[in-house]
This record gives C-alpha cells, structure tokens and sequence, in this order.
C-alpha cells in the first residue's frame, strides 16, 4: 500500500486549503482512511477519519472546520480545511487500514500564518 499526500501549503488564518491523498496497492474502497498531523515538539494526533462506508468521525478541535471525503474511483481521499487556525498548522499524514494493518503516507506540510 502506498500513500501520497499533497496539496498542503501556507495559508492565512481563516483561510482554507485542501489536501488529498492518492493511494495505490490496495483495494481503497474497502479500506477506512484517516488524516493525523503532527505538529514540532508535538505527538502526533488524530485529525478525522471516514469508513469504507462513508462513516465520518472528527477531533473536537476541528470539528465543523474540517471535511473528509473520498473518491473511491480515483482511489483518493481529501481533507478540506476551512477557517483554518495558526495552530493548525503541521505536518498532515494520510493513513489506511487495509488487512488489519496501518500504513502512512509522508505527509504534507500546512502552516498557517497569523
């Protein structure tokens, strides 16, 4: 399975951006899918997920600010983020569950400035 993130950037807070996630080497429809980021000097933390079934979940702090979607035809996920914070800003990694396994994309840098 392979996951490659892109999309991220600078933006100015309150600003939106999208990110997406190709995946290759796995049946991405049957697959749950998630976004994590990391922030410097920070673990890394859950951001939002989405089911093989569409079933969506959030992180409070981004709840209402933050969209998953998927395109299971063109194998990619997404995270659109609107009124995004300065402390948003990270490292945001993809990630699919495909055979009771976890795999990880390599991350796509967002900072937002103030």
């Amino acid at each position: 399975v392979q996951l490659q993130a892109s999309g991220g950037g600078l933006v100015q807070s309150g600003g939106s951006l999208r990110v997406s996630c190709a995946a290759s080497g796995t049946i991405f429809s049957s697959n749950n899918m998630g976004w994590y980021r990391q922030a410097p000097g920070k673990q890394r933390e859950f951001v939002t997920a989405i089911t093989s079934g569409g079933t969506t979940t959030y992180a409070n702090s981004v709840k209402g600010r933050f969209t998953v979607s998927r395109d299971n035809a063109k194998n990619t996920l997404y995270l659109q983020m609107n009124n995004l914070k300065p402390e948003d800003t990270a490292v945001y990694y993809c990630c699919a569950v495909a055979l009771s396994q976890i795999y990880w994309g390599q991350g796509t840098q967002v900072t937002v400035s103030s």
